[in-house]
């Protein structure tokens, strides 16, 4: 049988900070004769002492002292399952997983997740990203509650899908790249020569995505769009990028945007959820996002 319970971890925090058996008596509301009795049997019990005494003083010793530090930490995750418990009982879920595509900046959330962290409900949040077909794909095989996803669901899809507005894309080079040079709008045959950057489809399931390459063409593939972004202001090379993550590198001229022949279109952004196991949490959160201005276009 376990020898420490919450009580007595309880009773070891109030006479640390009181500093006698007699204050942890008052501040717990229990009789002196209750706090010492408490002490001997657990001392008894782990056969070393939890304090020194000096009269009326008392101080941890070093085994008391460890005791306290792991059992505050007990003690906290104790009255913050009680607390997402009864929260929980209300219809909110233990967990809510988010995934947003990776074109969409987290800090876009900010508001959203400070509102919703406010309402102190005993929902852990989780916030992932995925990128083109991978955030769909998450949803689809239960690995996200709720998606922000960048391209329109992938055939088949079954699950509630609203679209909320559409992502402009830019074509952009550093300044000292050789394409930043040729005063025109750019055509295919311009990029031959140069090493494409482009971001892979996180998909694992799915049929993935690839958008804008050319047959036989240079390219560096990485697995997110900061990285793609970090690539291109080091002029190892060329793509469209998202103008919601660039306006910053625009204007300090790390980047430079560049007509070309082709465009790329711009892309909608979609909330979609599952019905199945919806909660509270994902209730507010829909809402949320689906309101008039919450995830304002760039």
């Amino acid at each position: 049988m376990l020898k420490l319970t919450l009580d007595a971890i309880e009773i070891i925090d109030a006479i640390d900070r009181g500093g006698s058996f007699a204050a942890a008596a008052e501040a717990l509301h229990k009789v002196p004769s209750t706090i010492s009795y408490t002490v001997a049997k657990l001392e008894e019990q782990l056969g070393f002492p939890l304090f020194s005494r000096r009269g009326p003083r008392v101080t941890l010793t070093p085994a008391g002292r460890e005791l306290l530090s792991e059992g505050r930490w007990l003690l906290r995750s104790a009255a913050d399952l009680e607390s997402r418990l009864r929260r929980i009982a209300t219809g909110y879920e233990s967990e809510l997983r988010l995934v947003h595509d990776s074109l969409l900046p987290t800090v876009a959330l900010l508001d959203h997740i400070r509102a919703f962290e406010a309402l102190d409900c005993g929902t852990r949040l989780r916030i992932s990203s995925e990128v083109m077909t991978g955030s769909w794909e998450a949803l689809r095989e239960g690995r996200a509650d709720l998606i922000l996803a960048v391209g329109d669901p992938p055939p088949g899809f079954a699950q509630q899908a609203k679209r909320l507005h559409d992502i402009e894309f830019v074509f952009c080079v550093a300044p000292q790249h050789p394409l930043a040079r040729i005063d025109r709008p750019l055509r295919t045959d311009d990029f031959l020569a140069h090493t494409a950057i482009v971001v892979a489809d996180s998909a694992r399931l799915l049929p993935t995505r690839s958008i804008g390459l050319l047959s036989g063409q240079s390219r560096i593939t990485v697995s997110n769009i900061e990285a793609k972004i970090a690539l291109q202001i080091a002029g190892l090379g060329y793509g469209f990028l998202p103008r919601c993550r660039i306006d910053a590198a625009l204007t300090k001229r790390e980047l430079v945007a560049r007509d070309v022949a082709e465009t790329r279109a711009s892309e909608p952004l979609w909330l979609a959820w599952n019905l199945d196991g919806e909660g509270e949490a994902q209730k507010w959160w829909r809402a949320r996002l689906l309101a008039p201005g919450a995830l304002m276009p760039p």
